[in-house]
């Protein structure tokens, strides 16, 4: 089983216009409602891989149930941590001439309900995947997946974290088996930029050095870098299409990685190959990628 945690799930709120009048009324063409959160779309991409993913997290008012429901509808296997004051959070995108957004702040997280996600965490089988995606909110301890980490250190249950900053650098030493920061991502830890794929290796080396066993770096329309634990380096680029929406594409490479690696016993190639099948027609959607999707887009992709 594949467990991935969402500490700050939404509602995310899409509007299109043709243009955006700031400080002025604005009427939506159309709009959607999703429900968001990096490990949630992992799970709803895997659900549609027909990997079986449960979904962790907090959930508060009448927008965390909401949230359930939609995530359930989609398929989603919510086992959320109600929480009894607040409401999550809805964050909005306005889909314009420009992009804007507007990301709400969400419920306070009791050290209550922090022991209880903490318990459920325990509870994971060795053979299982642990997956943790995304920023923390304000109220929860910075060293949050540091502690994660350290409870399921020394068993047989495979990490990812796909995190920012000293967020990721500091789980680093528990050996996640998969990381996936972008380029700009991967240069600010390091505080460089980097424009190469010999400078994205340099950094990537660095974090295995460091601990990590499989650093996946994502490159946007170039596709992606895998420095592997078999010491290989693996490159593949994306196919062309028409960019709809960024939001989901990186946590649908995520889950194609695994759901690829699942399937292929191991396969490292064919991992990377099913991550930017997934995060490619993901990309190319108004939201989520369904199976058909993925698959079409694997198909054009050389071996």
């Amino acid at each position: 089983m594949i467990y991935t945690v969402t500490f700050n799930p939404s509602l995310d709120y899409v509007v299109h216009m043709e243009t955006f009048l700031s400080g002025d009324i604005n009427r939506a063409d159309r709009e959607m409602i999703y429900p968001g959160g990096k490990g949630i779309n992992v799970a709803l991409v895997l659900g549609n891989l027909h990997i079986p993913a449960k979904i962790l997290g907090f959930t508060a008012g009448f927008t965390g149930r909401e949230i359930e429901r939609l995530a359930k509808k989609n398929g989603g296997d919510c086992d959320f941590i109600t929480l009894e004051e607040g409401y999550s959070r809805i964050n909005m995108k306005i889909s314009a001439d420009e992009e804007t957004a507007v990301n709400g702040i969400g419920p306070d997280i009791s050290e209550e309900k922090l022991q209880a996600l903490l318990r459920q965490i325990e509870q994971i089988k060795d053979g299982d995947v642990l997956v943790l995606a995304g920023s923390i909110p304000a109220d929860i301890p910075n060293d949050i997946y540091e502690q994660i980490l350290r409870r399921i250190q020394g068993r047989n249950i495979r990490t990812v974290v796909d995190a920012t900053g000293d967020l990721l650098k500091n789980v680093i030493k528990y050996r996640p088996f998969l990381i996936k920061p972008n380029n700009f991502e991967l240069g600010e830890l390091f505080s460089v930029d980097l424009h190469t794929d010999e400078e994205i290796l340099v950094c990537a080396k660095r974090l295995q050095s460091m601990g990590a066993r499989n650093i996946l770096v994502s490159l946007g329309d170039d596709g992606a870098l895998l420095l592997g634990e078999d010491e290989k380096i693996y490159r593949m680029q994306a196919p062309r299409g028409n960019l709809v929406n960024s939001v989901g594409a990186g946590d649908s490479m995520v889950a194609g990685f695994l759901a690829g690696f699942e399937a292929s016993q191991g396969d490292l190639q064919e991992a990377l190959k099913m991550g930017i099948s997934a995060g490619s027609a993901s990309a190319f959607q108004e939201w989520l990628a369904s199976e058909a999707d993925i698959q079409e887009i694997y198909k054009k992709i050389p071996k």
